[in-house]
């Protein structure tokens, strides 16, 4: 496992990496390819397995821990698992592309430290705390008592972000989109 480049990008929850990353995949050039996830939590709205995330049961999840199938893994909260599974990143890197991660703060810097040289690592940071409450809240996708609990982890995941390679902040996702874009851009070509 040592082909093309990893482009990690970490956030707390509501701080619009995602977004950014589907604006990345849109760039043909960039020649960049989604890592699917593996997760052990229920789907959300519109998801759908096999794209958005790999939707494993608890026991299929810890089966695959068992078994070393992951590249990184995490409880990042009580029985809901979040990895990346081996043979995700080789599916990408047998295409030819380069690997671009949505994941959690612990699973990016695992990556990181597997890969130091191939791996450009980015927090997304929200302009305050009060702000990622409202996007989280605007997603209308989860309970009060998750947000709550989403809010209270992005405080500990904020003080990890001097541990990226770059740290883009979203305040206007226009100027985060360009940053992130100049950083990836400028990672591939080195």
């Amino acid at each position: 496992m040592n082909q093309g480049k990893l482009i990690v990008f970490s956030a707390p929850s509501g701080s619009g990496k995602t977004t950014i990353v589907r604006h990345l995949l849109g760039i043909e050039d960039l020649n960049l390819e989604f890592s699917i996830s593996a997760t052990s939590r229920e789907r959300r709205g519109t998801e759908v397995d096999g794209k958005d995330y790999y939707f494993l049961s608890l026991k299929d999840f810890k089966q695959h821990i068992k078994n070393e199938d992951f590249l990184e893994w995490e409880e990042v909260y009580r029985d809901n698992f979040y990895g990346t599974l081996k043979s995700e990143v080789e599916r990408i890197w047998t295409m030819g592309k380069h690997v671009i991660f949505d994941i959690d703060v612990s699973g990016g810097l695992r990556i990181k430290r597997k890969f130091p040289e191939q791996t450009l690592s980015i927090f997304v940071k929200p302009p305050s705390i009060d702000e990622l409450k409202i996007r989280l809240k605007n997603r209308k996708t989860e309970s009060e008592e998750k947000i709550s609990m989403r809010v209270s982890k992005a405080s500990a995941e904020l003080a990890t972000a001097p541990l990226f390679d770059k740290i883009v902040i979203n305040d206007t996702l226009e100027h985060a989109l360009e940053e992130a874009e100049n950083l990836v851009r400028d990672f591939i070509k080195s």
